[in-house]
């Protein structure tokens, strides 16, 4: 399993490969005072993520992708709707580019989305179960079984508490409040901990695959791995925009200012990788993330593309397991 956070670089590289077929700041002055500032916003942070499985929301996610001149190589806009079953959170597509989904389809998407969450939830459970069948404790780090995938999704930038990493930027506004700007050099942004345990735990699922594969081979592969991780911590900065008066995230962008190291970097350049994630607050005193977006450049020897995805999160309200989907029905022809 991928760290979220290398997760997130490879999905903006997929999308820019499927399209082609600062100044130095010195430390805060109280450097302690500012760790513990962060030490109860990231905690905040967690209790935020706790809450969003109470909730159900209304989803638009859009995808663009534009080659050498701005040229449109392909877009996309689908709208969605989350509700709950048997205590399940089910994303269910209303429509596609304007055009309402089909009430069989819709279904079918649904039923394929369930599968998937079922599936995931039982290897969780046995692995588990292994761990404990090993003597081993069990993983607290990992978040609960039944967190919603959009809630997983939103923050997959799950970045620890690193002590001294964090750098005062100044005062700003963001959205007619003041808040501050921190600027966080991370040095395990990248690193996985469950790494090898998900090795061992998969390995029965994946035996063939691995079936006759030399044991240096794989440990030459693990070293790159854990080199193209040093690299990216050594070369990301996340910058977030945190509330003084609650501690509370409302923003943070996640960018690699240099990926050169990267494999193929003969055949493609990235330009430039941004993600941000910003929060909002539809009721009182409750921050839900509100979008998340990702945009690329990258170069080939054809020409500069460029790539964004998007995310928009509205009309939060309780789940309820009872609740339906409506579905907006097609007009007459």
């Amino acid at each position: 399993m991928l760290h979220p956070a290398r997760l997130l670089v490879l999905i903006a590289l997929g999308l820019l490969v499927w399209g082609a077929e600062g100044s130095a700041q010195a430390p805060a002055s109280a450097p302690t005072d500012l760790d513990a500032f962060m030490a109860r916003a990231l905690q905040r942070r967690d209790e935020d993520r706790k809450t969003l499985g109470d909730y159900v929301l209304d989803e638009v996610e859009t995808l663009e992708i534009l080659g050498p001149g701005g040229a449109p190589i392909n877009r996309f806009k689908r709208e969605y709707t989350w509700y709950v079953r048997d205590g399940m959170h089910v994303r269910s597509p209303l429509k596609y580019d304007g055009v309402p989904i089909p009430e069989a389809d819709r279904r079918a998407y649904e039923e394929r989305w369930i599968r998937s969450e079922t599936s995931r939830r039982k290897h969780r459970t046995e692995r588990e179960a292994a761990r404990a069948k090993e003597g081993k404790s069990p993983d607290f780090t990992l978040r609960p079984i039944n967190e919603p995938r959009f809630v997983s999704e939103s923050y997959f930038l799950d970045f620890k508490f690193e002590p001294g990493n964090y750098y005062l930027a100044g005062r700003e506004t963001l959205d007619a409040k003041e808040v501050l700007r921190i600027d966080y050099l991370p040095t395990h942004l990248f690193d996985d901990d469950h790494d090898d345990e998900y090795r061992v735990d998969e390995k029965g699922d994946r035996s063939t695959q691995h079936e006759g594969r030399d044991a240096k081979q794989q440990d030459r592969e693990r070293q790159a791995e854990h080199e193209i991780d040093r690299k990216m911590n050594k070369t990301a900065q996340v910058t977030l925009w945190v509330d003084p008066a609650n501690h509370q995230i409302v923003k943070y962008t996640f960018t690699n200012v240099w990926m050169d190291f990267l494999p193929a970097a003969w055949l493609v350049r990235v330009d430039d990788l941004r993600a941000s994630m910003e929060m909002g607050q539809p009721f009182e005193g409750v921050w839900l993330p509100k979008n998340v977006n990702i945009r690329g450049s990258f170069t080939l020897a054809n020409g500069s593309f460029e790539a964004g995805y998007r995310r928009d999160f509205s009309r939060y309200r309780k789940a309820d397991v009872s609740s339906r989907v409506t579905v907006p029905k097609q007009e007459s022809r």
